[in-house]
């Protein structure tokens, strides 16, 4: 009984190897990838031109995440992996077309989205798979039915929501998915109320992943709220945590108009700014 149980023990611990040493390596790739933006993100902005001229580790984090494989770790390692990766991908995607000067008129002219096909086209090596930034975006993110996540992408814009000076780590994911909506609340581009106009403008990216918004918060609204469409109940149940007394009264009222804000693609650069 004693060597069968030795003998289980040390088959455990073989087992367990594999995974252990899986998840020490991705603390270091997550290890590289937050001393990047710890040294080039400032309040979401990005020092572009110092990343393109220091891109040896931004790089070797790009070809490290090409081919691992995440499918089977935890749930809380996988979205951390997933939002990393993407944020890291846009970084890469702005640098390698630095500086940019595009001359189509749908966008300011220093957008990422003056890039040809930068979110749709244009094909990653991400966990072992072919995919665009859109299709992590919608696809591989929204598997997760945590629509804060898409406050937490870094899209190169100012209407984004901010990219923090740090990588997202498991076991501290949902304290930082909650500073990301809380975050998104306290900028004007992303929530503003207009008590004069009796108005709620918000972000374009409510709208985009308005499905996603009302499966998790439009049942988090107020009753009084039951006459609205799912999107503005989700809206307000997504927002109302941190408002102040009077914009809660204002709500309240339930005589408000929502509104989209157009989406700033303004490249969220910080080199030259001040001069």
């Amino acid at each position: 009984m004693r060597l069968a149980t030795i003998a289980a023990l040390i088959a455990a611990s073989i087992a367990a190897a594999p995974a252990a040493q899986e998840s020490l390596s991705e603390a270091a790739r997550r290890k590289t990838l937050d001393q990047i933006l710890d040294l080039y993100v400032r309040n979401g902005d990005v020092y572009y031109r110092a990343l393109r001229s220091d891109r040896a580790k931004l790089d070797g984090y790009v070809n490290l995440i090409a081919g691992i494989s995440v499918d089977k770790r935890p749930r809380e390692e996988q979205l951390a992996f997933w939002l990393n990766a993407y944020n890291a991908l846009v970084l890469r995607t702005v640098i390698d077309h630095y500086p940019i000067a595009g001359k189509s008129s749908e966008y300011p002219a220093k957008s990422i989205r003056q890039i040809p096909g930068a979110f749709d086209r244009t094909v990653r090596r991400v966990a072992g798979r072919s995919l665009t930034l859109d299709q992590i975006e919608k696809d591989v993110l929204a598997q997760f039915h945590d629509p804060r996540v898409f406050f937490a992408l870094g899209r190169a814009a100012i209407g984004s929501g901010r990219l923090r000076s740090e990588a997202f780590v498991p076991e501290r994911l949902e304290e930082q998915l909650a500073d990301v909506a809380a975050e998104c609340v306290s900028r004007a581009q992303c929530v503003q109320l207009e008590h004069e106009a009796n108005r709620l403008t918000v972000s374009s990216i409510f709208s985009w992943h308005e499905k996603e918004f009302a499966d998790a918060y439009a049942d988090k609204a107020p009753p009084s709220l039951a006459s609205r469409s799912p999107i503005e109940r989700a809206v307000v149940a997504f927002v109302s945590p941190k408002l102040l007394t009077a914009e809660r009264d204002m709500i309240a009222a339930n005589t408000f108009q929502m509104a989209y804000k157009p989406f700033d693609w303004t490249l969220n650069d910080l080199t030259g700014r001040g001069r």
